[in-house]
């Protein structure tokens, strides 16, 4: 077992000893996210925290299954008209709100009026939308003006910003300001009066909740809680969580440090995941199109070419079967929606090619300013080998290090910066019409700031498309299109594996951790 650091030790030693009445209970399950959580409203911020959050407090009308399936959750179920233009929907029977009162059609329709003005799939959804209207308190009508294939995926949605119902009186609030109160009709309840930032969240079984009667899969399916209380301990140090989780004072990490993933599975007290699909990442870089020298595609087709997928992957320090070391597609590899359409520059890259392109481009030596997030465990390597990569290639790299919050505000502005390493979950990257590499085409408010107007014409035709081979080609175009201009630069495909404490048993598997199902034996 990794010993804790001093510091480390201490901190989670006062962050147990606050919580004696959740420690003296064998039903209490004690959890390490990845990030702290910051903001209580999924609508208002993409932190995965927050998506975390969502799911325990909150619901939704659809839900994700393991296998990328949409299913009735808060609805009973949908019809839709012949021609595709009209969805009635319809709630079960007994919803609501924590603080007791029913959930209403009404209550539906503001909550996805609030989350469509923030996430770029619902608000494609909402500009093919005439009228959406309540037929009754469990019923609603969505009237299309013309052909969006997506609905039912939009409203299913499982991004970072989560299409999460609410009362109406909360949903009709200002969308960029995070609502006032914590009201859902999930399976847990939040204890706010108990909630520390930067240390404790605590919540317990909702007993107003009424869980679907299928077994639970993934986002969907029945969310029976089976413990007494959830803890979300707030632990940055990576050798801390590790060691907290073999010593059995925290139960459930979010993603096991990487480099305690070979040890960790040798524990047979830990169980280590191992996501694959779309269940795993995708490294990116961050390309500011906005702002020298990158606003030159033949400078950012000689960055392309310099990132060499396998080294990157190599500083992952994972075994090799959480790792796809060359990966295209912006859809994941060894998944459903997988292409290698347009991927001919990253099958051909290499430090001479990017060598060569970068001085046909006119590059002139201008300094490069990597946005370093020295302080994750996965952007700390990701930006260490591009750099050099980078540099052997002929660009004047600078690293401008500080933790990830620091990179995510710089990466808002247009200007003093380049290049930033970031990575997705796979279930982000599934529809066009929600990729990140390519839904905010010629949009304001997404960094990087990138503009194909051939993109924008087919992701129209994709949205209309109800046709299943129709949609495959137009995807396979959309991906060959942002390896064109450039939008992003892919740098590999890996698992950030969960972990967990062996006496923990019905763990869902999914792409983040849920926490029904889940006991202790």
């Amino acid at each position: 077992m990794q010993p804790f650091r001093l510091a480390g030790a201490c901190a989670l030693a006062a962050l147990l000893l606050a919580a004696p009445e959740a420690r003296a209970q064998n039903r209490v399950v004690r959890v390490s996210l990845n990030t702290e959580l910051q903001v209580l409203d999924p609508i208002v911020t993409t932190i995965n925290s927050a998506r975390v959050f969502a799911y325990l407090v909150y619901d939704t009308l659809i839900g994700m299954d393991g296998g990328g399936n949409f299913r009735p959750q808060m609805l009973e179920g949908w019809e839709i008209s012949p021609d595709r233009l009209t969805y009635s929907f319809t709630l079960r029977d007994g919803l609501e709100w924590s603080d007791g009162t029913p959930v209403t059609a009404e209550d539906c329709i503001a909550s996805i009026r609030r989350w469509a003005r923030r996430e770029p799939f619902g608000g494609a959804m909402m500009d093919a939308v005439s009228e959406l209207r309540p037929i009754d308190a469990k019923r609603f009508e969505m009237r299309l003006s013309r052909p969006f294939a997506f609905v039912i995926e939009a409203l299913g949605r499982s991004g970072h910003q989560v299409p999460v119902m609410m009362p109406a009186r909360l949903a009709q609030m200002d969308a960029a300001v995070p609502v006032p109160e914590v009201i859902g009709s999930g399976p847990f309840l939040f204890l706010r009066n108990e909630w520390r930032p930067g240390e404790r969240a605590s919540f317990i079984p909702n007993p107003r909740y009424r869980p679907r009667a299928e077994p639970a899969d993934g986002l969907a399916g029945g969310k029976v809680v089976r413990i007494d209380r959830l803890d979300l301990l707030s632990i940055s140090d990576q050798s801390t969580r590790a060691a907290a989780l073999q010593a059995g004072e925290l139960d459930f990490l979010e993603i096991a440090p990487l480099d305690f993933v070979a040890p960790l599975r040798r524990n047979p007290n830990v169980v280590v995941g191992r996501p694959q699909g779309i269940d795993q990442f995708l490294a990116l870089l961050n390309v500011n199109h906005a702002a020298p020298p990158f606003n030159d595609i033949r400078v950012r087709r000689a960055l392309q070419a310099a990132v060499q997928q396998p080294e990157v992957m190599a500083a992952m320090g994972l075994p090799d079967d959480l790792v796809v070391p060359t990966c295209g597609s912006i859809y994941m590899c060894n998944a459903p929606g997988s292409t290698d359409t347009g991927t001919e520059p990253l099958r051909n890259a290499g430090i001479e090619r990017a060598r060569n392109l970068l001085r046909e481009s006119g590059y002139n030596n201008e300094p490069v300013i990597l946005l370093h997030a020295q302080t994750s465990a996965l952007l700390n390597p990701i930006g260490m080998v591009v750099a050099d990569q980078m540099r052997r290639a002929g660009f004047n790299v600078e690293m401008l290090s500080s933790d990830y919050a620091t990179v995510a505000q710089r990466r808002l502005r247009r200007t003093g910066w380049a290049l930033a390493p970031i990575v997705n979950n796979g279930i982000d990257l599934l529809n066009p019409i929600a990729n990140p590499l390519v839904a905010f085409n010629c949009s304001d408010v997404s960094p990087g700031w990138y503009c194909d107007p051939g993109l924008t014409d087919l992701l129209r035709q994709y949205a209309a498309s109800g046709d299943p081979q129709r949609q495959r080609d137009l995807a396979a175009q959309i991906q060959a299109a942002m390896h064109g201009n450039v939008n992003y630069v892919l740098a590999g495909q890996f698992s950030g594996p969960p972990a967990w404490r062996a006496s923990l048993r019905g763990v869902v598997p999914f792409s983040f951790p849920v926490f029904w199902n889940m006991e202790r034996r």
